[in-house]
C-alpha cells in the first residue's frame, strides 16, 4: 500500500490535535509521562507514522521531516508545561496537608557530654597519633602468660606481689595493666612498632579517695633499631607539654619494673608541687626474646600511665570515686 505526502501530514495533523487534548487533560504526573512515551517514545505514534517516509520521494521527505519535528516541538513544550503546573499542584496540595505551626515551642533534648576519664583519655590518644603511634587493643580477661610471664615476671617473682589480681576459676585473671597487648601485637607484628595501648585494668585494691580497683592505663611501646632512653625521654617530654599545655620541669628517678631495664618513674612540677604520673624504661631482653625479637638487633621503650590520674590533677578532682558514681551534679561541669 502506497502512502501519499497528504497522508501522512493528515496523521500528523490528527496526532498533534489529539495528545494536545490529551495532555490538557491529564492530571497526574504519572499518566503525563505514560503520553509522554505513547507518543514520542521509540515505539510512540509519532515514530509509527513516520516510518511511512519511507515510500515517499526523496523532494516529499524533507517536509515531512520539518513537519515531524514542528509536532513533536509542540507536545514536548506542552508536556513540559503541563509537567510544572502538576507538579506545583502536588506540592501546595502537600504542603496544606502537612501544615507546621512554627508558632509552637520546639521540642529540645538535653546535650550529652564527654565523662571526664573519656575526654582525658581522648587528648591522650590523639596526641601519641599526632606523634606517629598506632591504637592497639586488647582482652581484658587474660592469661597468665601474657599478664606476668611474657613480661618477664615469672610464677615465684615479687613483682607480683606489686598488683593484686582477680583470679578466675578457669584459671584466667582480670588484666592489671594493658602490657599484655603490647605482647599479643608483637607476636603478630615485625618491628619497626610505635603503638599505644588504651585500656580498662583491675587489681584488687582497697577503694579511697585515691585507689579504685578498676582504673584505666595508656600504655606505649616503640620497638626499632638504636632506639635510647633519650628517645624515650623526648618522646615523654613532649607528651606531658602537649597533656599540660605548658613546658613544665620534669625529672626521672631511677625505679624497677620487671619488664624494662633500666626503668625510671616520670615526675612533673605542677602548680609548685612534683607529681609522680608514670613509670617507664627500655624494653628488657628478655620481653623482646619472648616474642621472638633479636635484643641484639632491636631495642625499645615503654611507659604506662594511669588516665584518673591524669583526670584528677587537670580537673582538680579531690575524690577518684566521683569518676565512677554518676552523680549528674558533678559530670555536668565537664
Amino acid at each position: 500500500m502506497t502512502i501519499s505526502l497528504s497522508q501522512i501530514e493528515t496523521e500528523l495533523q490528527t496526532l498533534q490535535q489529539e495528545a494536545k487534548a490529551a495532555i490538557a487533560q491529564t492530571a497526574s504526573l504519572d499518566i503525563l509521562e505514560q503520553l509522554r512515551v505513547n507518543y514520542l517514545g521509540k515505539k510512540g505514534k509519532l515514530s509509527l507514522i513516520l516510518r511511512g517516509m519511507g515510500q515517499l520521494s526523496a523532494e516529499d521527505r524533507p517536509r515531512i521531516g520539518s513537519s515531524a519535528n514542528e509536532v513533536k516541538e509542540a507536545l514536548q513544550t506542552q508536556l513540559d508545561q503541563q509537567y510544572q503546573v502538576l507538579q506545583t499542584a502536588q506540592i501546595q496540595a502537600k504542603l496544606a496537608s502537612e501544615t507546621l505551626d512554627v508558632t509552637l515551642p520546639g521540642v529540645s533534648r538535653p546535650l550529652g557530654r564527654l565523662h571526664p576519664l573519656n575526654s582525658t583519655v581522648d587528648k591522650m590518644l590523639d596526641i601519641f597519633v599526632g606523634l606517629g603511634y598506632a591504637i592497639a587493643t586488647g582482652p581484658q580477661v587474660e592469661t597468665d602468660y601474657y599478664n606476668f610471664e611474657a613480661l618477664n615476671i615469672p610464677a615465684d617473682h615479687p613483682a607480683r606481689d606489686m598488683q593484686d589480681t582477680f583470679f578466675l576459676s578457669d584459671g584466667r585473671l582480670l588484666r592489671t595493666h594493658t602490657s599484655p597487648v603490647q605482647i599479643r601485637y608483637m607476636e603478630t607484628h615485625t618491628p619497626p612498632i610505635r603503638i599505644v595501648a588504651p585500656g580498662r585494668v583491675y587489681r584488687r585494691d582497697t577503694v579511697d579517695a585515691t585507689h579504685s580497683a578498676v582504673f584505666h592505663q595508656v600504655e606505649l611501646l616503640a620497638i626499632d633499631q638504636n632506639l635510647t632512653f633519650t628517645d624515650l625521654k623526648g618522646t615523654l617530654k613532649e607528651f606531658l607539654r602537649q597533656m599540660f599545655g605548658a613546658e613544665l620541669p620534669v625529672k626521672f628517678r631511677a625505679s624497677y619494673f620487671p619488664f624494662t631495664e633500666p626503668s625510671a618513674e616520670v615526675d612533673v612540677l605542677w602548680k609548685g608541687k612534683w607529681l609522680e604520673v608514670m613509670g617507664c624504661g627500655m624494653v628488657d631482653p628478655n620481653v623482646m626474646k619472648a616474642v621472638g625479637y633479636d635484643p641484639e638487633v632491636y631495642t625499645g621503650f615503654a611507659a604506662g600511665f594511669g588516665v584518673e590520674r591524669f583526670a584528677m590533677v587537670l580537673h582538680q578532682i579531690d575524690d577518684i570515686r566521683r569518676c565512677y558514681n554518676s552523680d549528674l551534679r558533678f559530670l555536668r561541669q565537664f
